[in-house]
């Protein structure tokens, strides 16, 4: 099957095998071969931003950058992303998905070898690194919503919790943890660029996969013209009519504003100052970061809906960061790591619930842009979280940095559950099968 070969309109390719009788609930959507194409491309693209991210920690700490100059780099990525999101989505409901994220890859691809280039020429300065990791996070704002809008086009209803299950087990354990691995072995045996060059190549190999994936008509009829502005508006206005997403959405945006600066900016600096640790140990908490996503997302995929999904999801979220609470008194590597697996395993395992819930009660047409709204409101604060981790910690040291990230986010869910009465909603739209 050729790579522009077209799926059907209802979403359900004619590229199904025999089920067998005992094949586990979370490989079903591997019955069709457009899937194993797309997982394939996913795979790529997560090792891409494994190797991205250990590049650019010990590139900064190569040129003599500490935790603030960090800071600008993440923050940078993070605004980039930010900024184009609503538009990413807008452009998803309106262009074949496949189109943008060949196009991202591309993008992708070129940046990187830039990096590499300039890293292993010595030319790179802070304000490159801070300059390309704006451009890439500008890529990703196009990417998620159209693989998001793309993936229930592929799939039947009943395989999408499945699949969110399967890349959540994937996700953390290329992303952060196999990514992050080769990126350190590189830059242990070579240098931050050589890990930039090899993720220059794995964006590559992901574009060569999406380009294998059939193409799928957009799911809903095409709409009457009118402006992206107004398909924008028109998302807006549905998930402020959701009650279920303006919860979710502002109990997303203040973890995030708490739990991943730390996490990302002072994590990396904690290792290295308090416990005389370096690429290599940065790496191993990653992975056992990753590897606790792994398998809390492949248990989750496994399972039906549960009744209380809202319920479910908003409470995991909630207690997911209490070991934070270990890392702001660990005295070893080792205690670092086993409270990365369990954040890995309580953070991960909620984002399955959370894909398949969009996935099956938002309306097709508007999947793309109620994607990346998700992203837009959880990541409005994601920049401040980046550029204030770094002074806050210095300031007031890390410790307290983990705890406050530790503590607030259990609040927030209890907070959240109640006021936005998430029992009543899902009693009232119940989805398990």
């Amino acid at each position: 099957m050729s790579g522009t070969d077209t799926a059907t309109a209802t979403g359900a390719p004619r590229d199904e095998q025999p089920v067998p009788r005992r094949m586990p609930r979370v490989l079903l959507p591997f019955r069709r071969s457009s899937y194993r194409r797309l997982s394939a491309a996913l795979c790529f693209s997560l090792f891409t931003t494994g190797l991205w991210t250990v590049g650019q920690v010990w590139e900064v700490v190569r040129l003599g950058g500490g935790a603030s100059q960090l800071s600008f780099v993440a923050a940078a990525a993070s605004l980039g992303a930010l900024l184009p999101m609503l538009l990413g989505g807008a452009i998803a409901d309106r262009v074949a998905q496949k189109t943008i994220l060949l196009v991202v890859q591309s993008a992708h691809t070129v940046l990187l070898t830039t990096a590499a280039v300039l890293s292993l020429t010595d030319r790179m300065q802070i304000w490159h690194l801070v300059v390309i990791a704006f451009l890439g996070g500008t890529a990703v704002a196009f990417y998620f919503p159209a693989y998001s809008a793309w993936l229930p086009a592929l799939l039947a209803e009943e395989e999408l919790m499945a699949a969110n299950g399967f890349e959540g087990m994937v996700r953390p354990t290329i992303q952060q943890a196999a990514g992050p691995a080769l990126g350190s072995l590189v830059i242990s045996a070579f240098a931050p660029g050589a890990a930039m060059a090899v993720a220059a190549g794995t964006a590559f190999a992901a574009w060569c996969m999406f380009w294998t994936v059939p193409r799928t008509p957009l799911r809903g009829a095409t709409r009457q013209a009118r402006s992206v502005l107004a398909d924008v508006v028109e998302g807006f206005r549905y998930m402020l009519a959701t009650r279920w997403l303006v919860a979710s959405l502002l109990f997303a945006s203040l973890m995030v504003m708490v739990t991943m600066g730390p996490l990302q900016v002072v994590l990396p600096f904690l290792i290295k100052d308090r416990l005389g640790g370096g690429a290599e140990q940065h790496a191993l908490v990653l992975a056992m970061w990753g590897i606790g996503g792994a398998a809390g997302s492949l248990l989750m995929g496994s399972l039906r809906m549960p009744r209380r999904y809202l319920t479910t999801m908003i409470g995991l979220w909630g207690v997911a960061s209490l070991p934070l609470l270990v890392v702001a008194v660990a005295t070893n590597i080792w205690t670092v790591a086993a409270a990365a697996f369990a954040v890995g395993a309580m953070f991960s395992s909620p984002m399955v619930l959370w894909g398949t819930l969009l996935q099956r009660r938002v309306p097709p047409q508007l999947l793309g842009r109620i994607t990346s709204l998700d992203f837009f409101v959880s990541l409005a604060f994601l920049p401040l979280s980046m550029a204030v981790a770094g002074p806050v910690s210095e300031a007031i040291g890390t410790r307290a940095t983990f705890i406050v990230a530790g503590l607030v986010p259990l609040v927030a869910a209890v907070l959240a559950i109640t006021l936005g009465r998430l029992p009543a909603d899902e009693k009232a739209h119940p989805l398990s099968r």
